[in-house]
């Protein structure tokens, strides 16, 4: 019978769809329902409406290309980034910006270790502040303005798939990025990035010692 399905290249796929689709089903549906996972951890928030036009912006830019957002819990880097992960971190981040692709540094942890002034040099010409760096410059995000328009359309879709926007958020929209350019709303990004949770300080007192 091994021999049969070997040499029958269908069955062969039918059958390793099958057994990978179960595996999947076996380790992925249990977490759906995990707490832990689906609930936002403590202080987390949706975006406010700059910060997420941040996040589209850190997206359409491929940030996430050479940035991971994820510590695992090793000593190594959490010496280096901070407190590990948790996914309740992450429960309204869509898409998750997580991976192991480090060209540059995890910014999982990356708010408030630099002023505004630091990040908005850092993107129009990286080598002034990191002199070896091979980060390109994105000195067109300072010239290009936040679409008010676009982000009442995804505020409303995020809405719709349940997160907790209210109507006056969405409607306020065009007052809250008014003159914005997308280089704000991307440093607003950054600056949030793992600020919120509280958690974090319980651990590392639980464990004795944090980072």
């Amino acid at each position: 019978m091994h021999e049969k399905i070997e040499k029958n290249t269908g069955v062969m796929a039918v059958l390793i769809v099958l057994a990978i689709s179960i595996g999947g089903l076996v380790e992925i549906v249990p977490l759906m329902f995990k707490g832990a996972v689906v609930d936002p951890a403590p202080g987390v928030h949706v975006y406010s409406p700059l910060r997420l036009a941040g996040r589209d912006i850190y997206v359409k830019e491929g940030c996430y290309s050479c940035h991971s957002q994820q510590i695992r819990p090793f000593r190594s880097e959490t010496e280096r980034y901070g407190h590990y992960s948790v996914a309740g971190e992450f429960v309204y981040d869509r898409p998750f910006q997580w991976g192991s692709k480090r060209t540059g540094p995890d910014l999982a942890r990356v708010g408030g270790r630099y002023s505004d002034d630091w990040h908005y040099l850092h993107m129009v010409d990286p080598r002034a502040v990191v002199p070896d760096s091979n980060m390109p410059a994105y000195p067109w995000l300072a010239e290009r303005m936040v679409d008010a328009d676009q982000l009442q359309r995804n505020l409303r879709a995020l809405q719709l798939i349940g997160d907790p926007y209210e109507d006056a958020v969405i409607e306020g929209v065009p007052e809250a990025v008014a003159g914005k350019t997308e280089l704000d709303a991307l440093v607003a990004y950054l600056q949030g990035l793992g600020t919120e949770w509280t958690g974090q300080n319980e651990v590392s007192a639980a464990v004795g010692g944090g980072q």
